[in-house]
């Protein structure tokens, strides 16, 4: 479901994890996007940073699809989808 989403979106995307917490920090994201065989240490400070932030945080299982759905041609840890 989630990669279908992304790929919809295509031009409100923010790709990457320093890209994404900024974007969050600036209240410009409506939800985010995790892969879920990307490395924790990454993944888990986006992921408690939308906590606080109360966004809306999904799962996927494979950085590969989820930057495939975002039109690149490498993993993507994170993707948020701007608001």
């Amino acid at each position: 479901m989630s990669y279908e989403k992304v790929a919809q979106v295509k031009t409100g995307l923010i790709i990457g994890t320093k890209q994404t917490i900024k974007a969050m920090k600036n209240g410009e994201i409506s939800e985010v996007i995790l892969a879920d065989d990307a490395d924790q240490q990454i993944t888990s400070k986006v992921s408690r940073l939308a906590n606080e932030l109360n966004i809306p945080c999904l799962r996927v299982e494979s950085m590969k699809k989820l930057g495939h759905a975002c039109g690149i041609d490498v993993g993507a840890a994170t993707v948020a989808i701007k608001r």
